[in-house]
């Protein structure tokens, strides 16, 4: 009992201190602290909503756009930079409720600085967005069509760029010596690039792929390892949705040294296929069956009339093959089917018009005399 006796006395024998300690100034400055705090919080959406609409004013009047868009680009940070004000001025007053004058601190002061420059690299990176109107701005003043892939790379890239020169200024700020910084980069990234050339090669085969645009995000392609649609890009890979949905990941190297077909730029689609008719198929039936498919595929809409070919073919094990080579005036996957559906019920009704059959594969089997003979023999 006396242990904890003694433990109670020395607890409100330390409080008595503390408070005698805290004076009512040290009790006020605490509670600014406080009150700026929660002030800057509860109304930062207030605050950034008014500088937003004093911005948007302003601008309404220059019809600026890039102005607009830079207002738009920083409304997040502006809001973020509003609770890092109140916390650093809570600081502040807390700091003179015990006596320190932490206005003079250089760490508390590298701190700010450096938040306040990530805030503003966050808003630039916002502004450069793979879906920013800078990029349309772009390829306005070039005159140059700039698709998806080349948007999402550019984005990529610049956003890179940007968060290498915030590093740098941050550790500038605080007291680190860039230039050196820089040059052990440059000495380490020829030991990198030696490491690391594969992601080199598929960097560079990157750029090739944007600025040679073989196909575009959407685009159906097949190479000598995928197929599928392309979903996207980046520095080191392109990224395809297979047929079976799921997702390829192929490097950009293996893509630009490879052979690259785009089965969406095409504007059509190629109907090669063979018709067999049974061996009862008559000289002048065939003749027939030819000229009616030829006359078929020339009233069809959707069939060019370029590179068309139905020809007798071949006399094969089973049939007598015809091959019909011809175009369909559209490259889309489903109308296509459609359209092939469409023509080989219409083979069918011509075929059933000209007096034969389709041919199946079938064997003949022939008995020699003599068998024959014996067998009759025997029964007799």
């Amino acid at each position: 009992m006396n242990g904890a006796q003694e433990a109670f006395q020395e607890t409100v024998k330390t409080i008595t201190i503390l408070g005698k300690k805290i004076s009512i100034d040290t009790a006020t400055y605490i509670g600014i602290g406080v009150g700026i705090f929660f002030v800057c919080l509860i109304l930062r959406k207030l605050f950034t909503k008014l500088i937003i609409a004093i911005s948007l004013k302003i601008n309404k009047k220059n019809k600026s756009q890039f102005n607009r868009k830079i207002t738009e680009a920083f409304k997040g940070p502006v809001g973020t930079f509003f609770i890092v004000i109140g916390v650093y001025f809570a600081i502040i007053f807390l700091g003179k409720a015990f006596q320190y004058d932490l206005k003079k601190s250089i760490l508390l002061k590298r701190i700010l600085d450096s938040l306040i420059i990530i805030l503003i690299s966050k808003g630039f990176c916002n502004l450069t967005d793979e879906y920013s109107w800078i990029y349309e701005e772009l390829s306005q003043k070039l005159n140059s069509k700039l698709d998806k892939i080349v948007f999402s790379f550019l984005a990529k890239m610049v956003k890179f760029i940007i968060i290498t020169l915030t590093i740098i200024v941050v550790l500038s700020e605080w007291g680190y010596n860039v230039s050196g910084f820089v040059t052990g980069i440059g000495i380490g990234g020829a030991a990198i690039a030696f490491a690391a050339k594969d992601a080199l090669a598929n960097i560079i085969a990157g750029f090739m792929i944007i600025f040679d645009k073989p196909f575009s995000i959407g685009d159906y392609i097949r190479t000598s390892n995928v197929e599928g649609i392309v979903e996207g890009i980046n520095f080191r890979s392109i990224k395809v949705r297979a047929l079976d949905k799921s997702i390829i990941i192929e490097p950009n190297s293996t893509i630009a040294n490879g052979t690259i077909v785009n089965l969406t730029r095409r504007n059509s689609r190629k109907l090669n296929f063979t018709i067999g008719l049974s061996y009862n198929t008559t000289k002048e039936q065939m003749q027939r069956c030819l000229y009616e498919i030829k006359e078929m595929l020339k009233k069809n809409k959707n069939i060019t009339n370029d590179n068309m070919h139905v020809n007798f073919n071949e006399f094969a094990d089973s049939s007598l093959n015809i091959v019909i080579n011809c175009f369909t005036n559209t490259s889309d996957y489903t109308k296509y089917l459609k359209i092939k559906e469409d023509i080989n019920f219409e083979i069918m009704t011509i075929v059933e018009k000209c007096g034969t059959s389709i041919a199946f594969p079938s064997t003949s089997i022939y008995f020699e005399n003599p068998l024959i003979k014996k067998n009759e023999t025997k029964e007799d």
